[in-house]
């Protein structure tokens, strides 16, 4: 605050600095209480040049009073926007510097001019000035100039990004909001609108509803492809579910209340649906998505990339430096016909080679971000369907090697995290984005073929000739006019560069994702053949045992893709046993899976149920053969370690614990209870944690903590029919058998030997009676 009010001690120094002192605090007081002063030019213009030079204000106060005085309605704004451009000089070194320097957040930084200017109501004025065409009553509105325009809207982002409280005080003006989209019409203006627009979503309380934008439908068509890929950084923000964080409002009990209260369609999945609806709009974004890029040269070309990417802050700041320099190169060029003055201008000269690229894969970021969103929301199979017809897989899977994966070293990049939405390169996030697509496009639907091609498909085929099984129903119904083009189809190609991912790379998290999803449903014998001929239970199996990878990420990813791909799979049983062929080499792997069973029971759940069913295929002597060698199916069939893995499956979690994270234990400990009733054992199981309770000395707390569970898992799954449809495919146990199971054991009668209540004794019955009944 010393910057701004002046830092004399005299005694005359002293009064100046209480009255400077007074006018801040009266404004600041009338912005918080609305009385008083409505704006800082109704102050005297006298006062205010008598006191700016002690204050350090800069002249801004009596430029914004010219300004108020020369934009009234009707006025001619010529004057006006000269007062505007000199506020703007000002302001805008400051912006700058947030953007080129340290980045640092405007509570770290000190903008004295953004301050002074938002605190004499110039933020205010400014939106009074662009919202007046609005106001008239006249059919033909009045006409801004677009450089008028322009500044206004640089001069409100540079506040927004300098001082603290002016975008959460403009998202709160739902007119001014639905206002700037009507600026995006224009093309002079876009960009300004744009950078603001996002800047006011991201901070905004309640989501913008979509609909609500004037003529959106018209809009989004008068949009070029580069004004649309810009877009889609504002409607990521408004089709995204609100981020909840790792509270306690992310466990399943909450979301489940949430959903209860809130029955209907959400905000995001409303906006979702108007956008669908946009005609072309999604051929629009799959065409962004696929089109072709010049590719960048030179051995530097990463690190020039990474360097860049330190202070552009977003597309939207590259598409200002690449205007920039279209308009210095017109201007030289009109200046001088010597082709060296443009070469060596600075602007020119601090802009690298492949700017175009970068530029190419931020918009592409933007793009994919927005069909994941789409792909994986309510709407899902509408967006499979557009997605499949306007090839975008094909189209993907050529820029594969020329863009999304070229052959640059990564081994400089540090370990990036699971989250979507985390601070990297543009590089980085458009392959994390371009991962998450694969993994929502092949996740359960039968679209995933079309990351194959003709022949990998033919290969399929020849793999279900041979075991004499049928054909998958969708393998047979995949339109071959949809599939991949060329040598490799998308699939094949990720395996590739999986396998070349150097061990601490975080790209292994999503790569297994992707990998995971192909498999996922109901199990594909043919399907896990096609990987297993290409080497993947091998890498896997190296990653998890030789490579040293400690990321539990990273390995409760390879622990999933592991279970889909072994899941009933007599081959991929002998590939273990082949490969993992020494004591120490299966200590080690027994070692990754106890050390976190949230991260591997996924595994351990594959396992118990491939044991299960190759015990009734003793006729098959190749199954005799792998039952008898197999080392870990050898393990799981001892009695001793599947009641192991049971104890601490159920210990692991509780009700108030449970997210989308770790609920799959409980899923796991329910399969071995299925499977133990179908042979009569059920009454063994629950018995034996019977008496871990009492060894351990705490009677009750085991069986009451799965009570619990199991009351919840009723109230969870038999109101989510995707969930119940995945717990079926993925154990081929039907879903009515999980319920009957369930009901069994939560069953009240105390004679029962199938029910939980008949081995927790009275004293210790119940101890959380009411955890559900909130």
């Amino acid at each position: 605050m010393a910057t701004l009010l002046g830092s004399e001690f005299s005694s005359s120094g002293r009064k100046r600095r209480n009255c400077n002192s007074n006018i801040v605090t009266k404004l600041t007081s009338s912005k918080i209480t609305g009385k008083g002063f409505s704006r800082g030019t109704q102050l005297p213009g006298g006062l205010l040049q008598e006191r700016d030079k002690p204050a350090k204000w800069h002249g801004i106060p009596d430029l914004l009073q010219k300004l108020y005085e020369s934009s009234h309605p009707n006025s001619d704004l010529s004057y006006a926007h000269a007062y505007l451009k000199s506020l703007s000089s000002q302001l805008s070194m400051e912006a700058m510097s947030f953007v080129t320097e340290d980045r640092k957040t405007a509570q770290e930084s000190t903008f004295p001019n953004t301050y002074t200017f938002d605190l004499f109501g110039g933020v205010d004025l400014l939106v009074e000035i662009l919202m007046r065409p609005t106001l008239t009553m006249q059919k033909k509105k009045p006409k801004m100039n677009d450089e008028l325009v322009k500044d206004c809207l640089s001069i409100l982002y540079n506040c927004c990004i300098c001082t603290e409280g002016v975008t959460k005080t403009l998202a709160a003006r739902d007119d001014f909001v639905l206002f700037l989209f009507t600026l995006m019409t224009n093309k002079k203006t876009f960009l300004q609108t744009a950078t603001l627009i996002e800047d006011i979503l991201g901070v905004k309380k309640e989501m913008i509803q979509l609909e609500a934008i004037p003529n959106l439908s018209g809009l989004v068509q008068s949009f070029d492809q580069q004004q649309l890929a810009n877009f889609c950084r504002i409607l990521s923000v408004t089709i995204s579910e609100p981020d909840v964080g790792n509270d306690d409002k992310h466990t399943l009990l909450a979301k489940d209340a949430q959903q209860k209260r809130n029955a209907g369609p959400s905000r995001a999945e409303l906006n979702q649906v108007t956008l669908l609806n946009i005609p072309g709009f999604i051929e629009r974004l799959c065409k962004l998505a696929t089109r072709k890029v010049s590719e960048a040269t030179g051995a530097n070309f990463l690190q020039e990339l990474e360097d860049w990417y330190t202070w552009l802050d977003n597309a939207l700041v590259l598409d200002a430096l690449m205007q920039m320099a279209t308009e210095e190169a017109e201007q030289s060029s009109t200046e001088s016909s010597d082709e060296s003055s443009l070469a060596t201008s600075p602007l020119r000269h601090r802009l690298p080679q492949s700017m175009k690229t970068v530029h190419e894969i931020m918009y592409k970021v933007e793009v994919v971000y927005v069909l994941c969103v789409l792909l994986m929301g309510r709407q899902r199979n509408q967006v499979h369907k557009m997605l499949a017809e306007f090839r975008l897989i094909p189209g993907l899977n050529n820029l594969f090697d020329k863009l999304i994966w070229r052959k640059y070293t990564a081994s400089n990049h540090v370990v990036h995290g699971q989250n979507e939405n985390c601070d990297c390169s543009p590089e980085i996030s458009f392959k994390i984005q371009f991962l998450r697509l694969l993994q929502g496009f092949s996740d359960h639907h039968e679209n995933k073929y079309l990351l194959l091609n003709n022949q990998e498909l033919n290969e399929l085929s020849a793999i279900s000739m041979k075991a004499n099984i049928p054909e998958v129903e969708a393998l047979v119904n995949t339109d071959r006019s949809l599939v991949c083009d060329g040598k490799k189809g998308l699939l094949t190609r990720l395996l590739t560069v999986m396998k070349r991912e150097p061990p601490d790379s975080s790209f292994r998290f999503w790569q297994a994702r992707a990998v995971e999803s192909f498999l996922r449903g109901a199990t594909s014998y043919a399907d896990q053949m096609f990987l297993l001929k290409r080497g993947l239970l091998e890498h896997i199996l190296f990653c998890i045992i030789d490579s040293g990878c400690a990321s539990r990420d990273v390995l409760q990813s390879y622990f999933d893709l592991l279970g889909e791909l072994m899941k009933f799979n007599i081959d991929a049983f002998k590939r273990f046993n082949k490969y993992v062929n020494t004591p120490e080499k299966f200590q080690a792997f027994l070692t990754q899976i106890n050390s976190s069973l949230v991260d591997s029971n996924m595994l351990v759940r594959c396992i118990v149920l491939s044991l299960d069913r190759f015990e009734s295929q003793t006729e098959d002597i190749k199954v005799m053969e792998v039952l008898s060698e197999c080392c870990l199916l050898s393990y799981v069939a001892r009695v001793e370690n599947r009641l192991s893995f049971l104890f601490r499956l159920i210990s692991i979690i509780n009700v108030q614990t449970l997210t989308q994270e770790n609920v799959s234990c409980l899923n796991t400990s329910l399969v071995i209870l299925l499977l133990a009733r179908r042979k009569a054992k059920l009454p063994f199981y629950l018995n034996a944690l019977r008496e871990k309770e009492y060894n351990e000395k705490y009677p009750g707390c085991l069986l009451n903590n799965f009570h619990n569970l199991l009351r919840f898992w009723q109230l969870h799954y038999l109101n989510k029919d995707k969930d119940s449809t995945c717990l079926e495919n993925s154990s081929c146990i039907p879903f009515s058998y999980w319920k009957e199971t369930v009901s069994v054991l939560l069953g009240s009668d105390r004679t029962s030997p199938c029910s939980i209540v008949s081995y927790i004794d009275e004293p210790y019955m119940d101890l959380d009676r009411d955890l559900l009944e909130d």
